[in-house]
């Protein structure tokens, strides 16, 4: 799998934004997995942008639910809040081809 994403890390209370690279090893219509070097908030809302194959860019709201620490990065499980039911096709659909190519 080959996805990149920037997350926008905001913070309610202070109002800044940072953009973060996030590298995507597993995704669903339901969710995803990826790798940060950030330390994220547990339970924590983040944005992204996530561009698929057809070099469209879904535009997502996570839900931090899992982290672990792993050497000089992080490891999140986090789940899609609001996500329409078109994005969740598209992500559906590529997720389907990744994994028939890789049964090849």
């Amino acid at each position: 799998m080959d996805l990149n994403s920037k997350l926008v890390v905001k913070r309610i209370d202070d109002g800044e934004n940072e953009m973060v690279t996030i590298n995507i090893f597993d995704i669903s219509k339901s969710g995803m997995g990826f790798h940060c070097t950030k330390e994220l908030e547990m339970d924590s809302v983040y944005e992204s942008h996530i561009m698929i194959w057809t070099r469209e860019v879904i535009h997502v709201l996570l839900r931090i639910v899992r982290v672990e620490k792993k050497e000089e990065r992080y490891e999140y499980g986090a789940i899609f809040m609001g996500l329409s039911e078109v994005d969740a096709f598209r992500i559906e659909v590529w997720d389907a081809m990744e994994q028939a190519s890789g049964e090849c």
